[in-house]
């Protein structure tokens, strides 16, 4: 794992942990493995990946949904490098 991809991994979980802070029901998460799916793992609904999905095009110029569906935490990953 590069230098790149661990502080992307970070700041990732950041964002998700923001995001979850949010919401009433949901805990934060220690750490992100690149298979935990957003939604069903993380409980991210529509408008929770909509603003992940803002925000991580705001900081790395990237919208991780535009060629096609993301839902594992590898596949946003990869979608940054």
């Amino acid at each position: 794992m590069t230098q790149g991809t661990v502080s992307k991994r970070e700041s990732l979980k950041s964002i998700i942990n923001d995001i979850l802070q949010e919401k009433e029901d949901a805990s934060t998460v220690d750490s992100l493995d690149d298979s935990m799916s957003l939604t069903n793992d993380l409980g991210l609904d529509s408008l929770d990946l909509a603003e992940m999905t803002v925000r991580l095009e705001d900081e790395y110029g990237i919208d991780v949904y535009e060629e096609d569906v993301v839902d594992e935490i590898g596949e946003v990953l990869e979608k940054l490098d």
